[in-house]
């Protein structure tokens, strides 16, 4: 029967990278955020179709979809949840709290790969014989971290990796805090943290909910 599409080609290109997710950058889809911009209603309108809510930033130039929650609906789950490990949170208050000096410097939010092993080594059990074992939860970490965008690989680097700003708008400052607060009374509670029992209570969406 053909394309019986009625939108614009760009416009549905937009509709499917939100759908793709995790998040449209404008500097890395310079060519769908202005259409995304332009058609921003339409758009809107079509996520809502589906239960899902357009989050635009303006000063950050990232969008993204977001699971719409209803008391009144029995709204049906389209976006995927991630369960985040006690490691994977680790990373991502590093992360967040790296932007955030960023910002305050005006500057990017750029670090090495090594640096992020560096800090996730620091939490590794005391009296730890398998560290190959622990090498590779922290490498799916690291992994993890860049399938859902949150680390940007720098051109032309092998392991240099800029902090998406997205991580602000999925992880709000006063979520961090908690987060923080949460994982400064574990530390306190045990000098060895347990990873392998410790789970985090965070989740995110492959797509990029907050």
């Amino acid at each position: 029967m053909g394309d019986q599409g009625t939108l614009p080609v760009e416009t549905r290109r937009v509709l499917v990278q939100l759908l793709l997710g995790p998040a449209l950058d404008a500097r890395r889809q310079t060519k769908l955020w202005p259409i995304l911009l332009r058609d921003e209603s339409t758009i809107r309108s079509r996520l809502h179709e589906l239960f899902l809510e357009l989050v635009i930033d303006r000063d950050l130039e990232v969008a993204f979809t977001r699971q719409v929650v209803s008391d009144e609906l029995d709204v049906p789950i389209l976006l995927r949840r991630t369960q985040l490990t006690f490691l994977d949170s680790l990373l991502l208050l590093f992360l967040r709290q790296r932007l955030t000096q960023s910002d305050a410097q005006a500057e990017r939010a750029v670090l090495a790969h090594q640096e992020m092993v560096d800090h996730l080594a620091i939490f590794q059990r005391q009296g730890n014989v398998d560290h190959a074992r622990f090498g590779k939860q922290i490498a799916n970490t690291i992994e993890k971290a860049k399938k859902l965008s949150l680390l940007q690989k720098i051109r032309d680097s092998d392991d240099r990796y800029e902090v998406s700003p997205t991580l602000k708008l999925l992880f709000p400052a006063e979520e961090i805090q908690a987060l923080a607060r949460i994982y400064a009374e574990l530390d306190s509670r045990s000098p060895n943290a347990n990873l392998d029992d410790a789970e985090s209570r965070t989740e995110t969406d492959d797509e990029a909910e907050s």
